[in-house]
């Protein structure tokens, strides 16, 4: 989902993710992808929350957006094939301060703090893409994990924590640092932004989020 829409080969892309990913070298082995047209250099650095010697990686996303409901399994195997030096992060975007999007990113942060992401981040896309059912409530979104299992006191002190909300502020204010157009979308190393809008399918956008972190690898 974006301000502007993905184009229509990134969706078609998707649909092949499986011989997409096999297909992905460890490195971009086409043509070096250009600053300016496949990549957005940005003009000041954004701070990263990763250690010295690490690269960090930030997938941009929102539950209700359907490229990423279909990108998500792609990058989360991508990710798990990545060296010790990649840290790869998701980061819920909020493109307005309303409940299509701010309990959202509240239940991601909420099931990162309760050690559910595993178990139910892929399962909240089902429900909204498979399912056909609205998370754009405290109500509906306290729903549906209970009626996952999780025990509803425990999950409502974590979804209103303090912990939960600096989260999102921090993940709202790293989206306009990296002035996020729509999702998905992947930022590297502070320094860069790509999306499928740039590069024409998402499987090109790995392959420059690749060469990207080989830049920065390399930079030392």
């Amino acid at each position: 989902m974006k301000r502007r829409d993905f184009s229509l080969a990134a969706a078609a892309a998707v649909a092949g993710s499986a011989t997409l990913l096999a297909g992905l070298p460890a490195r971009a082995q086409t043509q070096a992808p250009q600053a300016g047209k496949e990549y957005m250099q940005l003009a000041q650095s954004v701070n990263t929350a990763v250690t010295a010697g690490k690269i960090e990686v930030l997938e941009f996303f929102w539950y209700s957006c359907g490229h990423c409901n279909n990108f998500e399994p792609v990058v989360a195997a991508w990710a798990k094939k990545q060296p010790a030096d990649v840290v790869v992060q998701r980061v819920p975007i909020a493109f307005q301060q309303n409940a299509n999007y701010i309990p959202l990113q509240k239940l991601y942060y909420t099931l990162e703090a309760l050690n559910l992401v595993d178990t139910l981040h892929i399962a909240a896309f089902e429900t909204i893409h498979k399912e056909r059912k609205r998370l754009n409530s405290d109500q509906a979104i306290l729903d549906w994990a209970t009626s996952k299992g999780v025990d509803a006191k425990k999950f409502q002190e974590a979804y209103n924590s303090f912990s939960v909300a600096n989260a999102v502020r921090r993940a709202t204010q790293l989206q306009d640092q990296y002035r996020v157009q729509g999702v998905p979308s992947l930022a590297v190393a502070g320094k860069y932004y790509t999306d499928g809008t740039l590069t024409g399918s998402f499987s090109r956008v790995l392959e420059v989020v690749e060469y990207l972190v080989e830049q920065e690898r390399k930079a030392g």
